[in-house]
This record gives C-alpha cells, structure tokens and sequence, in this order.
C-alpha cells in the first residue's frame, strides 16, 4: 500500500517498569485492613506466604483460580492494606508478609482471619 506507515515496533521487557508502592500497616485503617482479608483469593495468597521463608515466593508461583491481571490487582490491595511487601529481582518479584507490622498494628487479627487465633 502506498503511503502507507509502518507499524511501530513494541519493544516487550520481562522486567517491571518500576517498583510497587508500599503502605506501612501503621498508616491503614480497620476498614482497609478489614477490606483486604475479606476476600478469598487474598486470605490464599497471604496463607500460603504464612506458610514459606519470606522473599521466596514470587507472584506466579501461587495456585491461584484468577487471571494474571486479577492476580494482579490482589497483591495491589495486599500492599495498600500493609500486608505485603514486594521486591523486584530481576524479573522476578518477591513477596514477603508483613506479619510482624500488621500484628504490631492489628494484634490477633491476621492469625484469627488465617485461622491460627
């Protein structure tokens, strides 16, 4: 076709753009916290992370019955809530509970939702 532009190339990294945002429990409120351990995907993901080192986990190794992008948008509420903390490395990212200040926050709570209170 004559004039016609050449479709631009994308270039695809398996690296993450940037680094997510954390929120420290401290800075949560009941209602988000609450928010956060009400949904079963979510209670998965934090038990399972309960159950592993910290930082060994990283996001598609949990068995989870969501799509990548739902995926996605639970560990984002985990993070918001200060129930998760990430790390990229490389192009991994790495998941680490925030039991210690979650409990310090909200004593009792993450181990009556999770079933250990």
């Amino acid at each position: 076709m004559a004039g016609a532009r050449p479709k631009a190339r994308v270039k695809r990294s398996t690296a993450h753009a940037r680094s997510p945002a954390h929120v420290h429990p401290e800075a949560v409120t009941l209602q988000t916290a609450l928010e956060a351990l009400s949904d079963p995907v979510r209670r998965m993901i934090l038990t399972d992370l309960a159950q592993h080192p910290e930082w060994t986990r990283t996001c598609g190794t949990f068995d989870l019955p969501v799509g990548k992008t739902t995926r996605s948008h639970h560990f984002a509420v985990l993070r918001a809530a200060g129930l998760l903390e990430q790390r990229d490395d490389g192009v991994r990212r790495l998941n680490r509970l925030r039991r210690t200040e979650f409990d310090d926050a909200f004593p009792g709570l993450l181990d009556a939702v999770l079933g250990k209170g």
